[in-house]
């Protein structure tokens, strides 16, 4: 009975075992040839039970040549499960299996003929089988599998890491125990020392594999289970814990204290009152169990909120993109007990690294190289263990230790990976730390990305400042080099004047004698003639004394030299002197004189020029035909001038530009191509210094209207002596002019 409980459970476990890994990834040869191994376990158990036990269908010598038969095909599939453990594609070249299969079919079928086992013999009722020379070849077949195979595992776990290796170090050690046993039992002493008293327990012998296997489940992760075994654990323990107490109260104590038939209804109702704190209890004992199998199964456990509120604090609090690596790195190692957790960031422009903490473990992989692997990739978190044996990728973390690949994605762009390192207790990442690493990987790819555009700011603030301090450093230069040609240019604008106002008085002063009939008679033709050459002497003295005044305000000698002046009969002397120019070109000069106009306190010389300069405009200005309107005014407040033309007008885009030294407007440009672009400009420095403000309106095609305004109690002299004599001066000067 004892050795059929052992056949059942064995087999039972092993074709469980086999058909949930089966289950698991049915295309994976890793998991069929498990499948066939552990089926070929149940059968060969079997198999070997009913060669002690035989039924009448075979004999007993025929059932003990089915176990050698059985045994050959176990050994077989052992191979080649550790040849192909844990991948899922046979690795090249083929010949090993071909060589292991070929040779297997061979000799099974041996196994059923007389060459292995001849005969049957029974000694003190025990069988014993007689060998024969193929029993050497069955040896040889058993010892070439399990060697090579257990071979082919040692050389996989001395270049494997992380949980492959855990696995691999479970499988060597579980199978190797198993068929140790199972062959000195079910083989040597068989053969050798002629013995089978140990045989039945064959099948327990595979539950070492099933042993070492569930404990890789539990303890490792293969299959992810550790919650439910948890949970199993604490529940047995509390139910265990429970019963314990209510068997010993109950017998220990009630059933010994309270002896006797006549006190059964008192037992009745100890044992009651004994289960009431017992159920009230359960609560607290589930806990701590809870709690204890927690520790036990979930030695790194952790608090997912408690490290996304941590890596919130550091991600929010932070804008340095060191300062949030360094935070990042530090809260992760410390919840997922991580050997190591470093970052690769792709620059914006090329998709090169930007910025790389690898060096900081020794990963000597270079980024670049790095980069353009995992790029291949497109899952969001790449498990080293999950990718394939011959995966570029794999080979690279697994040279430096890497366990696992973070993508740090944005909506617009990778930013980056973190490389995270095997946990320092040996576990593998939980399904827990993927959730974990995938809400991370937002949060921190988004910091990363704000981190880095503040950084392109600060560099292109740095950049744009130095051009900036580069370009003031340029323009200071050219400036002081311009105001050096400028202070040379005032130089000869001052020395040009001097040198021609002193001619230009000259030739001014003998042709007004010549005018004035000094000389003796003057025909009216040579009056003509010498009225224009004394008209362009009078424009070239004015634009000297513009030029002169320009110099000045440059270098800040321009003065307003204040006299009484009668300005009705100054504008009424400069349209006498423009009256025969302005007739030459067919146009109409009026000028409405006040009957009465105030004496004003003003530089006469310069507001001389600014009316010169007015009506000299229209003039030029106004095409023939066309007539110009100068008109002076006086109120209590102000006294105005102003100088209305029909002329070509100002462009609206131009007149802002108007009154700026040497500006001229294109239309002007083109009617007058000789002018300085100076008159204008001096006329409102002239008014602004003498208090006063320029008049200006125009509509281009239709005419323009320029002038000035001055206050007059500011300039009106109150002298009524100086008055008179000036107005008397006027009278006597007139009828000679």
């Amino acid at each position: 009975m004892f050795e059929l409980a052992v056949l059942i459970i064995s087999a039972a476990i092993n074709v469980l075992l086999g058909l949930v890994v089966y289950l698991k990834d049915p295309k994976s040869w890793t998991n069929k040839l498990f499948f066939v191994m552990a089926s070929s376990f149940a059968v060969w158990s079997t198999v070997n039970y009913l060669s002690l036990h035989p039924p009448e269908l075979f004999s007993q010598l025929t059932w003990i040549r089915l176990v050698l038969f059985c045994a050959a095909f176990l050994c077989l599939s052992v191979f080649l499960t550790f040849l192909v453990f844990p991948h899922r594609n046979f690795p090249h070249p083929a010949w090993g299996r071909k060589l292991a299969i070929y040779t297997t079919a061979v000799i099974m079928p041996l196994t059923l003929t007389p060459l292995v086992f001849k005969s049957l013999s029974y000694v003190d009722g025990n069988p014993r089988p007689n060998p024969n020379f193929g029993i050497g070849l069955f040896f040889l077949l058993v010892v070439g599998l399990l060697g090579s195979g257990v071979y082919t595992l040692v050389k996989k776990y001395r270049h494997s890491q992380g949980v492959q290796k855990v696995q691999l170090r479970l499988v060597i050690w579980g199978l190797t125990g198993a068929f140790s046993l199972i062959v000195l039992t079910n083989f040597l002493l068989v053969v050798i020392f002629k013995n089978t008293n140990l045989v039945p327990l064959g099948p327990a012998y595979t539950l070492i594999f099933s042993g070492a296997l569930a404990y890789a489940i539990v303890r490792h992760k293969l299959f992810d289970i550790r919650a439910a075994v948890a949970r199993a654990v604490a529940y047995l323990l509390v139910i265990g814990t429970l019963v314990t107490v209510y068997v010993i109260g109950l017998f220990g104590f009630i059933n010994v204290v309270f002896a006797g038939p006549d006190k059964e209804i008192l037992r009745q109702l100890l044992s009651v009152v004994l289960v009431t704190p017992l159920a009230l209890s359960f609560q607290n004992i589930k806990r701590y169990f809870d709690r204890l199998t927690t520790e036990i199964f979930y030695r790194d456990a952790y608090d997912t909120q408690e490290v996304l509120d941590e890596l919130g604090d550091v991600l929010v609090a932070e804008i340095n993109l060191d300062k949030i690596l360094t935070g990042t790195r530090n809260v992760l190692i410390k919840a997922l007990k991580s050997s190591f957790i470093e970052f690769i960031l792709i620059e914006n422009k090329n998709n090169q690294p930007q910025s790389d903490t690898t060096k900081n473990h020794g990963l000597e992989a270079h980024p670049d190289q790095l980069l353009s692997v995992m790029k291949g990739h497109h899952q969001e978190v790449i498990f080293r263990d999950e990718l394939g044996l011959d995966n570029p990728l794999r080979n690279l973390l697994t040279q430096k230790n890497v366990a696992i690949g973070l993508r740090l994605k944005t909506q617009q762009k990778v930013v980056g990976y973190i490389l995270i390192g095997d946990k320092r207790s040996g576990y593998v990442y939980s399904s827990q730390d993927t959730k974990l690493l995938l809400i991370v990987a937002d949060e921190v790819a988004i910091a990363i990305r704000n981190a880095m555009r503040f950084e392109e700011i600060q560099r292109f603030n740095i950049t744009l400042q130095q051009k900036i301090e580069e370009a003031t450093r340029e323009l200071k230069r050219v400036n002081a080099r311009l105001r050096e040609l400028d202070k040379t240019k005032d130089e000869f604008i001052s020395m040009a004047s001097h040198q021609l106002r002193t001619p230009l008085t000259t030739v001014k002063g003998y042709l007004s004698m010549v005018l004035d009939g000094d000389t003796g008679p003057v025909k009216k033709t040579q009056k003509e003639m010498v009225s224009k050459a004394f008209s362009g002497a009078q424009k070239m003295v004015y634009l000297i004394a513009d030029m002169l005044n320009v110099s000045r305000l440059q270098t800040g000698k321009f003065v307003i030299e204040n006299q009484p002046t009668d300005l009705g009969e100054l504008v009424e002397g400069e349209i006498a002197q423009l009256q025969e120019t302005a007739d030459s070109r067919k146009l109409k000069l009026i000028y409405h004189k006040p009957a009465k106009f105030p004496v004003l306190n003003l530089d006469e010389t310069k507001i001389r020029q600014v009316v010169m300069n007015f009506l000299d405009n229209a003039i030029h200005y106004t095409p023939s035909g066309g007539s110009i309107t100068a008109e002076l005014t006086s109120s209590d407040e102000e006294v105005r001038f102003s100088v209305t033309d029909t002329g070509l007008g100002v462009p609206v885009s131009a007149q802002h530009h108007l009154f700026s030294k040497f500006y001229r407007a294109d239309n002007a440009r083109k009617m007058r191509p000789d002018g300085t672009g100076l008159g204008l400009f001096m006329a409102k420095k002239v008014i602004v210094a003498q208090g006063g403000a320029i008049i200006f309106k125009s509509t281009e095609g239709k005419g323009s209207t320029f002038g000035f305004s001055l206050p007059r109690h500011a300039t009106e002299v109150k002298d009524k002596k100086t008055s008179e004599k000036l107005t008397a001066k006027q009278e006597v000067a007139t009828p000679k002019a």
